[in-house]
């Protein structure tokens, strides 16, 4: 059997900010593969890198310096707009506080990224709520979030991550504002939405979260220090 072909590759990958006249390198020279179908943890404490790591990925950051390709596309020197565009066709993104608009419904929240691409009222309606079924939410699509539990909350952002058919999901401390029972629902989430070909990087500081993917990523220092498949 083939092995999976490489989606994410950086090169000696780089983030220097200037930070009160002095620089800050929150990532220095990472390299990194990571393949199509890949089921990810990045690791590490406050400020290691992680999140930026994550960032870059999600083309929310640009590199200092080095190479980044993903899905064939350098993000080097590119546009705002180009990198708006990257990131609605190719990547969907979960985070800690849901960051749901809070006097919107459910569906609606989900359909949001359909939105901007444009997609005709009927067409957006009908994907959001396939995407609300997918996570179980069925019968909450004309919730708004104050009418939702945390773990609903989280899963209305699943389904909103999920409505342009990304091919990498990234999350960024996923379950850390759930309980423990809530964190186990959306993990098994997560694990069902990689078994269906999804490539998932989660950014967790909770060992319990990283010990559900198949491979661990422990940034300290804006350096990798572990990578453990």
């Amino acid at each position: 059997m083939a092995a999976p072909a490489t989606l994410i590759r950086a090169r000696q990958l780089s983030r220097v900010y200037k930070l009160g006249g002095g620089d800050v390198h929150a990532l220095r020279g990472i390299d990194c593969d990571i393949a199509e179908g890949g089921y990810v943890a990045v690791m590490g404490a406050s400020g290691s890198g992680k999140s930026t790591f994550m960032n870059m990925l999600g083309a929310l950051d640009t590199p200092s310096g080095g190479e980044l390709t993903i899905a064939g596309q350098s993000l080097l020197n590119r546009t705002p707009d180009e990198l708006a565009a990257f990131r609605n066709q190719t990547v969907g993104f979960v985070f800690q506080q849901f960051n749901l608009l809070p006097r919107t419904p459910a569906i609606d929240n989900v359909a949001l990224p359909l939105l901007y691409r444009g997609m005709p009222a009927a067409q957006r309606r009908e994907r959001a709520a396939a995407c609300l079924e997918m996570v179980g939410l069925g019968d909450r699509m004309d919730h708004h979030p104050s009418q939702l539990s945390g773990g609903q909350q989280q899963r209305v952002a699943i389904a909103r991550a999920l409505s342009n058919e990304p091919r990498i999901l990234l999350a960024d401390e996923p379950t850390g504002a759930l309980d423990s029972r809530t964190s186990e629902d959306v993990m098994d989430i997560f694990d069902q939405l990689n078994a269906s070909g999804i490539t998932l990087i989660l950014v967790t500081h909770e060992a319990e979260v990283g010990a559900r993917a198949r491979r661990r990523i422990v940034f300290r220092d804006g350096r990798i220090v572990e990578d453990i498949q």
